[in-house]
């Protein structure tokens, strides 16, 4: 059964007071009170960039999960955040746009996922072990280009282009764009809600019920792939937001693309605030790196969903 409208409400309260508690905290933890100088010029840019990247990773993966019909699909996993890593490096070793080399990395990536499950999509009644296999495979083969990259890495540059791979918002940059960016993947899930509830039921009783199937397979992988290239070209290569958020979310009751859309936005914003707060404080003055945090949430609910499927 659904969430009634009550509880819907009060679940998107809890999740924007736990965005609010996070900025708060973010606002005020490691300054010398509420100095304005500091927050404009270091805090702000920081939480916007943890907005709006944590609500494109989430996003990210609730349409992955669509477009594949796996709960386990998620941008990291997969191997999309690898793509667009791998296009980012290379996009800063021509001097061509990050922004782009990211999106293109990450469509590449998924568009190359898309083409080797195809049979499994089509035939299979648990197409999840050829899914997370292919995807690991992909996210492997990435993670080797983009280590060969790094082995021609200026040594001045190396630490830093280290610590942006697994994720990273202290320089992160294009935090508005990245909430513009949500917004508009948020308004485009939403219109095609009916379309993509359906085609979470097969792409053949999708059709048989009138949905333009083949559009819709291309907007989710799009909107996913740029979504996950975007998020990586302003922060690095964070994992795993793209599979909690979504599944936290439909084990509460949620599961209407509607509901599931803006509330990945807000829960995927929260999350990956909150998780820079703990690398910022954890063992402060020194900062760990966001991504490294996700993972140690991440990768223990990953094996818990992929056993629970097995069961």
């Amino acid at each position: 059964m659904g969430l009634t409208g009550a509880r819907l409400a009060a679940l998107a309260a809890g999740l924007l007071g736990l965005l609010a508690l996070s900025v708060g905290a973010g606002l005020a933890l490691g300054s010398a009170g509420f100095d304005p100088e500091l927050i404009v010029a270091l805090r702000a840019p920081r939480v916007g960039s943890a907005v709006g990247v944590g609500a494109l990773l989430a996003l990210s993966g609730l349409a992955m999960q669509v477009l594949l019909r796996n709960p386990l699909a998620d941008p990291y996993v997969l191997g999309t955040s690898g793509g667009a890593s791998v296009g980012a490096l290379l996009a800063l070793m021509v001097g061509a746009s990050l922004w782009l080399g990211a999106g293109l990395g990450a469509l590449a990536a998924g568009v190359l996922l898309l083409a080797l499950t195809r049979s499994a999509l089509a035939s299979a009644d648990d197409a999840s072990p050829r899914l997370v296999l292919t995807g690991a495979m992909l996210a492997a083969l990435c993670g080797a280009v983009a280590t060969l990259l790094l082995a021609v890495t200026p040594d001045q540059r190396l630490r830093g282009a280290i610590f942006w791979l697994v994720g990273d918002l202290s320089g992160a940059q294009g935090g508005l764009a990245c909430g513009a960016a949500a917004l508009v993947f948020v308004a485009l899930l939403s219109w095609h809600d009916t379309g993509i509830d359906r085609l979470m039921l097969g792409s053949e009783v999708a059709a048989l019920l009138g949905e333009p199937v083949r559009r819709l397979r291309w907007l989710l992988l799009v909107g996913a792939s740029l979504a996950a290239g975007l998020a990586v070209a302003s922060a690095g290569a964070i994992g795993f937001v793209g599979l909690v958020v979504p599944q936290a979310l439909r084990l509460i009751g949620v599961q209407r693309t509607r509901d599931l859309a803006w509330m990945s936005a807000i829960g995927g914003a929260a999350l990956l605030t909150l998780a820079d707060l703990v690398a910022r404080t954890v063992v402060a003055p020194l900062e760990l790196p966001v991504g490294a945090v996700m993972s140690l949430v991440g990768a223990p609910l990953f094996i818990a969903v992929l056993a629970r499927g097995g069961r």
